[in-house]
């Protein structure tokens, strides 16, 4: 029977018509106790894959989603790619020119700023797509990212969103888009909406089953491991996003259990004014998450 938990600081609000049991009501507890210590503003989604049992915070709060936006990215070239639209073969050239979606004015990325910077020696040349992705996604590449949207499109991305079922995933532009940022024009996401991608490519319901495990292969060697698989055992596995910006940081992905269990957790955070605590609380969060589920 499935189960639905859902609540806000400070108030516990349980939605389910079934009875809860102590674990649960104690997971929420101690959640709220670590989390309060923190000044800022959280919301997290947690599903098990097995059961079906969800726990939801905040979960339709719409967030800045940083680079958690390059999952759905990775998705649409998916998508196109087995329609025949593009070929993860596909040679790209690599420049650093990029048109604003406001104006169509010109912009460049500044390497500094960017996570991944030996892709910026390769300007001139051409690199496969399926590397592109795979730098977008490990190393978090905002150049990898641009050039990449540059062939898929915004809008396209957005469409795919919806027709999976995530109504309020938003990925309008590539990064560093300035005057767009100006105008308001960003990347918006919502812990629920990535909660459910992440169980559809968990469950191999989306594009097809051979994507799915690619996609999912390609998430398993991320590079940024501070947040959700910071405190777990090293023998569990996770297949995750992060994103981060000034007073953001965000994780989601599919942890993978030695047993073959799976379930889904997206820790999403906002208006941070420690960002180095609050990661540490965040991290914390994951462990009794992992901690409720791998006793059960």
């Amino acid at each position: 029977m499935k189960k639905a938990i859902c609540f806000l600081l400070p108030i516990v609000i349980i939605t389910s018509l079934y009875a809860q049991t102590n674990p649960q009501i104690e997971l929420i507890r101690q959640i709220q106790t670590e989390l309060n210590q923190q000044k800022g503003f959280f919301a997290f989604a947690y599903k098990n894959i097995q059961t079906g049992e969800t726990i939801l915070w905040n979960e339709h709060e719409t967030f800045h989603a940083a680079s958690t936006m390059k999952t759905p990215v990775m998705i649409e070239v998916f998508k196109q790619a087995a329609g025949g639209k593009i070929s993860l073969n596909d040679s790209v050239l690599i420049k650093n020119e990029f048109k604003s979606i406001v104006d169509g004015s010109p912009y460049s990325l500044n390497s500094s700023d960017d996570s991944q910077q030996d892709l910026y020696k390769q300007i001139g040349n051409k690199l496969p797509l399926s590397a592109l992705v795979y730098q977008m996604i490990i190393m978090s590449s905002n150049l990898a990212t641009n050039l990449i949207m540059e062939m898929v499109d915004g809008k396209n991305i957005t469409q795919t969103m919806r027709d999976l079922g995530a109504k309020d995933i938003m990925v309008l532009r590539g990064v560093e888009d300035n005057k767009a940022f100006a105008q308001g024009l960003n990347n918006t996401t919502t812990a629920y909406d990535l909660m459910l991608i992440f169980e559809k490519m968990a469950t191999a319901q989306m594009i097809n089953k051979k994507a799915c495990a690619d996609m999912i292969n390609i998430l398993l060697g991320q590079t940024h491991n501070t947040l959700i698989p910071a405190l777990l055992p090293k023998q569990v596995n996770v297949a995750h996003k992060t994103g981060t910006i000034t007073g953001v940081h965000h994780d989601s992905g599919i942890i993978f259990l030695p047993d073959g269990r799976k379930y889904v957790l997206v820790i999403l955070s906002k208006n941070l004014v420690d960002d180095t605590a609050a990661t540490a609380s965040m991290a914390r969060v994951s462990r009794m998450i992992y901690d409720y589920f791998a006793g059960n």
